[in-house]
């Protein structure tokens, strides 16, 4: 039989079958799924083949088989350096919250959750939260932003989840997907969500709740149906990606207004750095890319996210890990 991963707490997943139901699964044996060393073989988004077991007074599952993932996301272990554990698979689109000043979103952490989702090859869209709060001087801010990632080619929407206003475009743009919202805590994720579909609230709430007192939940991503043949998968614990490793060779690849121009500089290895005839600097002179774009671009080529990955994941990652011991 085959089903969908909805949700993962460990050793047990749930499993929605082809037939609506929903079965509590275990894993057969150990997986090892050819180049990802992971900490958790089977993750949110994952199609696998499943056998039922009735020996008990319960239905449960035994998982024997993941499908090919189309995409996925990672974030490092704290304790295992070398291992990765995946957050969730196959989605379609990330929604990334983005606030001016309630909490501020720099350009730096809309740059690099960017680059990574170009990486791991998931459309991102910037839904630009909290529009009903704007003074003049926030509103030109938000449209500046708004406006740098239109032109490299990235959706914007506008939302207020208090006025209702661009929440049924949001909706129109899920509507047979999987979606995964991300931002910094305090962007009003749930607060969207549940303008969206008020029927989750006590989801939403408790999962809130759990992650103030720093409960292990907050570690696990969670699938829910939307009543408008949409998907979202929750992930509380996921403020940020951090930069997946990649060489330095690579990164300007993930800038794709900087993709474009990269034939056209003098060397074949041109980090667009300190090297001469180079096409991005050129471009940067005449205002054709952005020049925050362009410093994001410098910070993650010099390696200046260690910091970064740490302030945001760490403690998330600390209780993933102890639970997993």
């Amino acid at each position: 039989m085959t089903g969908l991963v909805y949700k993962s707490t460990g050793s047990w997943y749930t499993v929605k079958s082809e037939q609506g139901d929903f079965i509590e699964c275990r894993m057969k044996g150990k997986f090892r799924i050819k180049g990802i060393k992971s900490t958790n073989p089977i993750a949110v988004g994952d199609v696998v083949d499943y056998e039922l077991e009735e020996s008990s007074d319960t239905v449960t599952g035994t998982i024997y088989k993941i499908h090919d993932r189309k995409n996925y996301i990672v974030r490092k272990s704290v304790n295992l350096s070398h291992q990765m554990h995946i957050i969730a698979s196959n989605i379609d689109r990330v929604f990334l919250l983005v606030t001016i000043n309630n909490p501020p979103t720099t350009f730096n952490f809309i740059d690099r959750f960017l680059v990574t989702a170009e990486a791991y090859g998931i459309e991102t869209i910037l839904v630009f939260n909290k529009i009903d709060t704007f003074d003049d001087a926030t509103l030109d801010e938000q449209l500046y932003m708004q406006h740098v990632y239109q032109e490299i080619g990235y959706k914007c929407l506008r939302v207020s989840s208090t006025e209702m206003k661009g929440i049924e475009e949001l909706k129109a743009m899920m509507i047979g997907k999987v979606s995964m919202f991300s931002g910094h805590s305090g962007v009003g994720k749930s607060t969207l969500v549940n303008a969206m579909e008020p029927s989750l609230h006590l989801k939403t709430k408790t999962i809130s709740e759990a992650s103030k007192q720093g409960q292990h939940t907050t570690t696990f991503a969670e699938m829910y149906d939307l009543s408008f043949d949409a998907k979202i998968i929750d992930t509380p614990g996921i403020k940020g990606f951090g930069i997946v490793d990649m060489e330095k060779e690579e990164i300007s690849g993930y800038f794709p207004e900087f993709f474009k121009l990269k034939d056209q500089c003098k060397f074949n290895n041109c980090l667009h750095k300190d090297e001469p005839h180079c096409a991005i600097k050129a471009a940067l002179e005449k205002d054709e890319i952005a020049w925050s774009r362009y410093r994001s671009y410098l910070k993650i080529l010099e390696g200046d996210d260690e910091h970064y990955r740490t302030d945001i994941h760490n403690e998330d990652r600390i209780i993933s890990d102890k639970t997993r011991e």
